[in-house]
């Protein structure tokens, strides 16, 4: 098989994908010989005019420099000076607008020339076949030559080649761009140094090959190029026109058929690719010793009157230069530095001209005209037909347009050599150009970020590394010290003064064995002496109350439980309550105090029997005690004996000792509800006696009503509060209704009575009925209640007063011995017995006739018997029937003004 370069000697060409044809319009300048622009007025010196940093500058304002003479150094690297393009005075050094799509400032030289274009000191070097290749590239970088053909990379470093060796060199003189005919008028004219150029570039980099690539339409440069070809590794290869094939990886392509691969260059495989331009300048820089300070350019477009090629200094505004060859501008006037496809408009005629200038079109708007607006993709996939890079130019539009840099670096966007043919094909005419140029130039510019940070954090880390050097080295140093002298005091004293250091302090700890830890032994001993004395008085003090016990019982029992002392001592007090209540219209005082002592006695075997009380609860029983007194004074207000009023106090607060001395297991909230319901019956009873004349009957039910419910309080270690809230708003709403129905009584004893004997069958019914639930108990004592208001509604004129006292005292006794008898009754089942039994007491007490009471003195008797075996259910309707009868006799026969229990004092009192 034939190699490569037997195949392009044997006249082989390849093609590449896609391209287009636009109109060429080369004629109107490629005609006429190159011709000199002529010195302007003022040049205009970009410092940077290459694809690389900017060397520092070498000249200040004021400064006379020569032409020839470098503005600004350059070091190894990217790095490309500048020359005076010719002889005169630094003007100004500042930011001015260059020649660039953004239309941006930069650094610039303002030399004004004086005339005399004087050279500066130059070295020819003819013989540079005796140069070695540093030498070689030293002096291209330092004449300042870049790429002309419009990359301007620094032609130095591409040479170079990284020690890569180069197989082909291609002369690339195709100038496929339309309008520009620079390297065709080059060619024509100057083929002879072009030729001196390649053969300084042949001793450089040592090629097998060297090829001349012209497109078929400047057969008058190529014919100039053969002419002055004597080698015969020295080809001129003519290529169909079509664009872009001046572009690097196409030419390539098109001569040798290799394909440069993704991302790579074409030092990559062996070739090297150069502009006959920038052959050209390497000539004049080797051989003529003289920089690059000037370019041909090509000036055409319909609005020149004169269109052609010139010679122009580097530097040359461009408004002079159009002013030079008679440019005829029309309204709103473009030109465009570079060709129709690849160049930009400039964003006014103050650009200096520039090593990457090659043409200036100045088109009319019949020969350009101005682009349409851009319309949406209709994927037509033109572009990618025309792609010579076979890229994807719509997936690349998406993606540049979003800002998707990721996915379009994915494929291969900077593959992409902006030549345009996606949008002169395109039928949405979408500048895909212009978006590919904006985001290789963010990609360009976070990469440099990304660089200056990691920059930065390898300095960071450098400097960290270098501190921890310096402590180690510091730490070394002391340590080493540190050592040094040790070796001295041990060799002046004979020991070593750090075990001596540690001997010391060993036996300065034995000496003091105890003194780290302190001593609590005699705190711990004082404490347990103080508890042992607190035990002591408290079996003391229980042993004298066991000895005080049988001087104040009459017949003590030493198996007696406390428990069933303090419910006798409870019946006891009420039986004396009731006797006072009996004599309550005589009009002796003492009758009134007498149950006090009476009451007293019973307590102190209950409180000596309880020697471990807890004093929060007989602060909560004395709290009690205080609320009825209170009570009790106010039902008393406008009663003029002061001295009946204050007998029932001590009475009520008799009985609320032996409650807290009796009750060594009472919760404080549950005492609390106690207290609560016992707080309500007594203002309940109060309103009832609002209209009495006698105060010491008034007085005297408020404690008799009180009194059976202590030995309930006093008997329930396991009350719960909720259900004891419940119990007590049934039994406020009772009295509530009772003081409604004895609303017209004048009898006091009569309204007290009921309420009293209501309290014996309610003990009994509580007796016989340990599984009662609360909330069927409170449902029938709502049905009660109504039972009861009607039966006050039809007895509300009724007067007999004193015949439901009988069936009272009948029913006092059973009820005594059947609590007494049952030593373990549940407290929340007496409590709802107790209701029970009151509601069925106000309905007797509110017939007010006789058959009616000898009713209620027959019916007590009946509950006595049958109590044991009642149903607690039945019962509980029963009592809420009688309830309801009672409050409709009540209603009927309010006539008179009955006094009623406000919301806020309920409030209060709960």
């Amino acid at each position: 098989m034939q190699s490569v370069i037997e195949r392009i000697k044997a006249g082989a060409l390849w093609d590449f994908h896609g391209g287009i044809h636009p109109p060429e319009n080369k004629q109107q300048s490629s005609l006429s010989p190159v011709v000199q622009a002529g010195l302007p007025p003022e040049l205009i010196i970009p410092v940077r005019q290459h694809a690389g940093l900017a060397g520092e500058l070498l000249v200040k304002v004021g400064d006379k420099v020569k032409k020839g003479q470098p503005l600004t150094s350059f070091e190894r690297g990217r790095f490309v000076p500048v020359h005076a393009s010719s002889s005169g005075v630094i003007s100004a050094i500042g930011q001015h607008t260059v020649a660039h799509p953004s239309g941006l400032s930069d650094l610039c030289i303002t030399l004004i020339p004086d005339g005399e274009d004087a050279w500066c000191e130059r070295q020819p070097q003819p013989d540079y076949w005796n140069l070695d290749r540093v030498s070689l590239l030293e002096r291209i970088q330092g004449a300042g030559i870049a790429g002309l053909g419009g990359a301007v990379f620094p032609t130095h470093s591409k040479l170079d080649g990284h020690g890569q060796l180069t197989e082909i060199l291609i002369i690339n003189g195709l100038e496929c761009e339309p309008y520009i005919t620079t390297d065709d008028r080059l060619m024509q004219e100057y083929a002879d140094e072009i030729l001196e150029g390649i053969r300084v570039l042949k001793h450089l980099l040592k090629p097998k090959l060297c090829l001349i690539g012209i497109e078929d339409n400047k057969p008058a440069a190529a014919k100039a190029l053969r002419q002055q070809i004597s080698e015969e590794d020295i080809l001129v290869r003519e290529v169909p026109t079509k664009y872009p094939s001046g572009g690097a990886k196409q030419t390539i392509e098109l001569l040798t058929g290799r394909q440069v691969p993704k991302g790579g260059r074409a030092v990559d495989i062996g070739i090297m690719v150069l502009n006959v331009a920038t052959v050209f300048a390497i000539k004049r820089a080797i051989v003529d010793g003289e920089p690059l300070i000037e370019r041909i350019v090509t000036l055409t477009g319909d609005a020149f009157k004169q269109p052609g090629n010139a010679w122009v200094r580097l530097g040359t505004p461009v408004r002079w230069l159009l002013g030079r060859f008679d440019l005829q501008p029309e309204p709103g006037q473009r030109v465009i530095m570079g060709g129709p496809m690849m160049g930009f408009t400039l964003p006014h005629a103050m650009v200096p001209v520039v090593k990457a200038t090659n043409c200036l079109l100045a088109p009319t708007r019949a020969e350009l005209p101005p682009p349409e607006p851009e319309q949406s993709c209709i994927r037509c996939s033109a572009c990618a037909d025309a792609c010579p890079a076979t890229l994807l130019p719509q997936e690349l539009y998406w993606y540049s347009r979003a800002k998707e840099y990721d996915k379009a670096e994915q494929l291969n966007l900077f593959d992409c050599i902006e030549c345009g043919a996606c949008a002169w094909v395109c039928p949405s005419q979408i500048p895909l150009v212009q978006y590919y140029k904006i985001a290789k130039d963010d990609i360009r510019e976070a990469r440099e970020e990304a660089e200056k940070a990691e920059r930065a954090r390898l300095r960071f880390e450098a400097k960290q590394a270098r501190f921890e050097r310096d402590k180690a080295a510091r730490e070394a140093r002391h340590a080493e010290a540190a050592a040094q002298r040790r070796q001295a005091m041990t060799a002046a004293t004979g020991e070593d003064p750090v075990a001596a250091a540690l001997a010391r302090l060993k036996a300065k700890q034995e000496a003091t064995p105890g003194e780290g830890a302190p001593d609590n032994a005699a705190m711990a001993a004082a404490r347990e002496a103080r508890k042992q004395e607190a035990l002591a008085r408290r079996a003391a003090k229980a042993a004298e109350l066991e000895a005080r016990a049988p001087m104040t019982e009459p017949a003590p029992s030493q198996e007696s439980d406390p428990k069933k002392a303090a419910i006798a001592a409870a019946l006891a007090r009420a039986k004396a309550k009731k006797a006072a209540q009996a004599a309550g219209d005589q009009g002796a005082d003492d009758s009134a105090a007498a149950p006090i002592p009476s009451s007293e006695a019973p307590s102190e075997p209950i409180a000596e029997s309880a020697p471990e009380v807890d004093p929060k609860k007989a602060a909560i029983a004395a709290a009690l005690a205080r609320a009825k007194a209170k009570k009790a004074a106010q039902a008393a207000g406008d009663q003029g004996a002061d001295d009946s009023t204050a007998a029932p106090i001590p009475s009520s607060q008799a009985p609320s000792e032996p409650i807290a001395e009796s009750a060594p297991e009472l919760d404080p909230k549950k005492a609390a509800i106690a207290a609560a319901i016992a707080r309500a019956k007594a203002k309940k009873a109060a309103q009832t006696a609002g209209d009495q004349i006698a105060d010491d009957s008034a007085a005297a039910p408020i404690p008799s009503s009180e009194a059976p419910n202590e030995p309930i309080a006093e008997s329930a270690p396991e009350v719960d509060p909720k259900k004891a809230a419940i119990a007590a708003a049934i039994a406020r709403a009772k009295a509530k209704k009772a003081a409604q129905a004895a609303g017209e009584q004048g009898a006091d004893d009569a309204t007290a009575a009921p309420i009293a004997s209501s309290q014996a069958p309610s003990e009994s019914i509580a007796e016989s009925t340990p599984e009662v639930d609360p909330k069927k108990a409170a449902i029938a004592a709502a049905i009660a209640r109504a039972k009861a208001k009607k039966a006050a509604q039809a007895a509300g004129d009724q007067g007999a007063d004193d015949t439901a006292a009988a069936p009272i005292a009948s029913s006092q006794a059973p009820s005594e011995s059947i609590a007494e008898s049952t030593p373990g009754l549940d407290p929340k089942k007496a409590a709802i017995a107790a209701a029970v039994a009151k509601a069925k007491a106000r309905k007797a007490a509110e017939a007010k006739e006789a058959p009616a009471a000898q009713l209620c003195a027959e019916t007590a008797p009946g509950a006595e018997t049958s109590a044991p075996g009642l149903d607690p259910k039945k019962a509980a309707i029963a009592a809420a029937v009688a309830k309801a009868k009672a409050r409709k006799a009540a209603l009927a026969g309010a006539t008179t003004d009955n006094e009623t229990v406000s919301p806020a004092d309920s409030k209060r009192d709960t």
